[in-house]
């Protein structure tokens, strides 16, 4: 590995300590070298805190501050040029008196789009781009898709039996997963801005669509149901969590929940709708079978993370939702748990490696 590359690495390591704090800002990390030596380095630790440029200069020991004028700024994505909730960081890379900053990926938010870059360059300072650049688009594939699509990163995500079950026909919940995985799937949701389910999941389920098993933030409850069939009582109409109803009836609210209305009988189209009037960049589809073999027929989805107990072998069931042909990218095994994951090879936002 080039020393470019490694140092690139660095930042992209650093930005995922951001996962599920920073949305809907991307996931950056910023590393200082001097001389073959990392004197700084820093992260976007929080949405609306300092990025990872500033925390990066902020964090070189008043020892070495002297070198930062000679050093070279590593960072996964490029720099921003405008005010949001934090000035531009190109003003503060200018002002440092650094000559050379290394970037894996041009941003495509609207209000950067390359302006980070020909700032930079206008003042002297010279930029690379491109190192690690796959990488890069992985670890920001939603912020990416979101921007470039203009809708959220769609992962779905089922529990299913050895022999294709996902849930009984007698309509009781069946219970697939074991508590280690079922922890891993709370850490999944603290990683995405909003979690989905069909009426006849949140119906039979009654489920509470929190992280209330790991640390971390609970994603925006979207329920689908368009006819409004389902009783305020239901826990995720509770305020445990921000939550909303997509339906084509009504705005009025239901228990705590806001309700938005979508036109026509397309709901998928409703549920991208919302996510990018409310500015959510990812979607953690829960089920149940119906809604997830939607998304697949329609094309509209990214990631699938399809879990199965290979212990686990009832008679009959509810069956599981059926896949192209697609290979997994990788598994993972947790007892009798098998975690494969699958991508969507026709859409733009896995038109790169992984890894």
């Amino acid at each position: 590995m080039l020393d470019s590359e490694k140092y690139m690495f660095r930042c992209c390591e650093l930005a995922q300590a951001g996962a599920g704090s920073v949305a809907p800002n991307p996931l950056v990390g910023a590393v200082l070298v001097y001389e073959n030596r990392i004197i700084g380095e820093g992260f976007h630790t929080q949405y609306g805190a300092p990025h990872a440029e500033v925390e990066c200069l902020q964090n070189v020991p008043d020892h070495l501050q002297q070198y930062i004028p000679l050093a070279t700024l590593y960072v996964n994505l490029e720099p921003c040029c405008h005010f949001g909730k934090t000035p531009p960081c190109t003003d503060l890379i200018i002002q440092s008196g650094i000559r050379k900053v290394v970037v894996a990926n041009t941003d495509p938010f609207p209000k950067v789009s390359g302006g980070g870059i020909r700032i930079l360059q206008a003042a002297g300072i010279e930029v690379i781009t491109g190192i690690l650049a796959n990488e890069g688009r992985w670890l920001n594939r939603r912020f990416f898709t979101f921007h470039e699509q203009l809708r959220p990163y769609i992962i779905l995500k089922w529990a299913q039996t050895q022999n294709g079950i996902i849930g009984s026909l007698k309509g009781n919940r069946m219970l697939i997963s074991n508590e280690i995985t079922q922890r891993r799937v709370h850490a999944w949701r603290a990683e995405e801005a909003a979690i989905l389910v069909g009426y006849r999941t949140a119906m039979a389920d009654n489920p509470a669509l929190t992280t209330r098993l790991v640390p971390g933030k609970n994603p925006v409850r979207l329920v689908v149901d368009p006819q409004r069939a389902l009783s305020s009582e239901l826990q995720i109409f509770q305020g445990a969590a921000p939550t909303v109803l997509l339906n084509e009836q009504s705005a009025l609210p239901i228990g705590e929940a806001i309700a938005f209305t979508y036109s026509g009988t397309d709901w998928i189209k409703g549920v991208i709708d919302y996510c990018r009037e409310a500015n959510l960049q990812s979607v953690l589809v829960e089920g149940g079978a119906a809604t997830l073999q939607a998304f697949i027929h329609s094309g509209c989805w990214d990631e699938i993370r399809r879990i199965t107990n290979s212990a686990l072998h009832p008679s009959a069931g509810i069956p599981a939702p059926s896949l192209p042909p697609l290979q997994a990218f990788r598994k993972e095994s947790m007892l009798d748990d098998q975690i494969e994951w699958f991508l969507n090879p026709t859409q733009k936002s896995n038109s790169y490696e992984t890894q």
